[in-house]
């Protein structure tokens, strides 16, 4: 009871202070939004983690961990493809799912096709082809990630998470998927929504 009355009282002070972090209500979920672990989320699939939703419905959720990047190059995942050869980018551990496929987030102004729209001007890459080609045209890592395996969540199972107070959810932006330092990604937004909600109205990280 003490930990749910805790969570109340978060969702509430994130109202007040107007903060990009939004209630435990399911119905913020969607494409585009930013779940970061609640520091009692202790499953090692996600504790510590920030997923980026990138697919979002009544039936299934799908996301992508955004701040565990590994130390394997590009060069290696893509062994197979002349345009990959001495990219030494690394990739991330997207989540626990399929963690043999390969999907990518790419900024740019507008959207390639057969991508899939995220937010704003970051789209999702699914396709071989489309990998192939963001790699040929020789896109930098500050714009384009590369992902091993996703997150997964059936029908109904990642709202009631956030109803338990696993997860606390932002409006996603691109600062957040491409951040400089994703190692550090996590405590950072979890510190300053604590000091928001003990009144301390410091600035977000990001923010437009």
């Amino acid at each position: 009871m003490r930990a749910r009355g805790l969570w109340l009282a978060v969702a509430v002070g994130l109202l007040v202070s107007g903060a990009r972090a939004q209630s435990s209500n399911a119905k913020d979920l969607a494409v585009g939004k930013v779940l970061v672990a609640a520091r009692e989320l202790t499953d090692p699939n996600f504790a510590e983690t920030v997923v980026l939703l990138v697919q979002y419905d009544k039936e299934s959720a799908m996301g992508l961990v955004l701040n565990r990047r590994t130390r394997m190059p590009i060069s290696r995942v893509f062994d197979d493809i002349k345009e990959a050869k001495g990219r030494s980018d690394p990739v991330y551990m997207g989540g626990p799912v399929e963690r043999e496929g390969v999907l990518g987030l790419l900024r740019a102004p507008a959207k390639p096709e057969d991508a899939e729209p995220v937010l704003g001007d970051v789209h999702l890459v699914a396709t071989k082809a489309l990998l192939e080609k963001t790699l040929a045209a020789g896109t930098e890592a500050r714009v384009f990630h590369v992902y091993l395996g996703y997150a997964g969540w059936g029908t109904g199972q990642l709202a009631r998470e956030i109803e338990l107070g696993a997860w606390f959810i932002f409006r996603g932006d691109a600062g957040m998927v491409f951040d400089r330092d994703p190692a550090t990604l996590w405590s950072r937004l979890i510190q300053e929504t604590e000091l928001r909600i003990a009144g301390g109205g410091r600035a977000w990280p990001y923010g437009r």
